[in-house]
This record gives structure tokens, sequence and C-alpha cells, in this order.
């Protein structure tokens, strides 16, 4: 009887020896398979990629100069293809379809910048220019044409340039004041293309009325002046 009882004892001291020994390698595996899983996690948060900078706060100024440099294209280009639509004197179509062709590209130019900038621009025309919108829309025939170019050729072109000019002294950001360079001499072409035209309307009035006519001169009263290299 004592025997196999010791025989017994022996087997379960064995046993127990088996069980502790297996715990062991366990919690040493265990602890080492955690610490290579924090590894990744850890090297993961180290390389990831930094949160982008915001953008610098523009003046005021920077974003005045950006929202009216996306407007004047915008009225420039709709009033433009209302003219393609309602005119049919060959000079007038040719200085509305050089209006579209010029200033889309430039508006599309104020938009990129604009968004790159964090600066929101107005989606359509102001109320001023949606007034003489429907103005021009009521006209017709010759009626039409001169006050397509005594308004939009002229008048805002003259607007535009005059403001281009007077920002080159309040723009911070060169970004803005470079575009802002890069327009002005287009509008500067476009404003004395249109009085050219309407020097040449007026000519042709009067040869066919007999009466001088009166719209030689720009808005102003005089010939605008070139803008200084």
């Amino acid at each position: 009887m004592q025997k196999p009882q010791r025989i017994q004892r022996a087997l379960a001291l064995s046993l127990a020896g088996l069980m502790f020994a297996a715990s062991a390698v366990h919690a040493q595996t265990g602890g080492q398979s955690g610490q290579g899983a924090a590894q990744p996690a850890a090297q993961g948060a180290a390389t990831a990629t930094p949160a982008a900078k915001p953008a610098a706060k523009l003046d005021r100024a920077d974003r005045n100069a950006l929202t009216d440099m996306a407007m004047s294209n915008m009225a420039e280009i709709a009033t433009a293809k209302l003219a393609l639509s309602k005119s049919q004197h060959a000079g007038i179509r040719a200085f509305a379809q050089r209006m579209v062709d010029e200033h889309t590209p430039v508006l599309a130019e104020v938009q990129a910048l604009a968004q790159a900038k964090g600066v929101e621009l107005p989606t359509e025309l102001s109320a001023t220019h949606k007034a003489k919108s429907k103005m021009l829309e009521a006209l017709n025939g010759d009626v039409f044409d001169r006050s397509y170019l005594r308004h939009s050729g002229r008048y805002d072109h003259r607007i535009t340039h005059e403001k281009l000019k007077d920002n080159m002294e309040k723009l911070k950001d060169p970004d803005i004041k470079a575009l802002a360079m890069k327009m002005r001499p287009i509008v500067e072409q476009h404003l004395l293309q249109a009085d050219e035209l309407i020097a040449k309307t007026a000519r042709s009035a009067t040869s066919t009325s007999g009466t001088p006519g009166n719209d030689t001169t720009t808005i102003t009263g005089k010939e605008p002046i070139p803008m200084k290299k």
C-alpha cells in the first residue's frame, strides 16, 4: 500500500512542476509579444505625418483685393457673353469674345489663389453688377452696343484699373500682389480697346446722321494714361 501511495505523490509533484514551468514560459512569451506589439505602435506614432499648418491670416486689404479681382472678372465675362448674344457689330463682338477669352483664365487664377489662401470668394455677381446686366438685357441694337461699350467696356475696366493701381501700395501678400500686377496690363489693354471702339462708333454715327458724336472721351473726360513700366 505504501508503494502505490508514494508513486501517486511522485506523479502529483511531477504534474505540479510541469504546470508551474508552463505558466512561467507563457508569462515570459506573453510579455515579449506585448512589447513587440507596443514597439510598432510607438514607431507608427513617431512616423505619423504631422498635421498641416493652417494658412497664415491675410491682411484685410489682401482679402478685399482677391474679392474685387474675382468680381470684376465675373462681371466682364457675364456682360461679354450678353454682348455676344445681342450685338450685331463685328468690332463689338470681337471685343466681347476677347473679354471672355482673357478674363476667364484670370478668374481661374484668382479662384485657385483664393482657395490656397483660405479666402471664400463670391459665387454670383453683386447687386450692382446684376442691375447693370439687367439693364443691358433690356436694350437692343445700337443702343445696346453703345451702353455695353460705355458701361462694361470703359467704365468697369477703368474702375478695375484704378483699384489695381491703388492696391499696389496696400497689398502685403506677395502672391496676391503678383497676380494683381499680372492682371493690371490686361485690364489696361481692354480699356484702351474699349475707348477706341467708342470713338470709332461715334465717328460712324457722325457720318451716318451728319451730327457729331459725343462719345470720343473716356468716362472721366480724358484719355487713359498708360501704366508706367
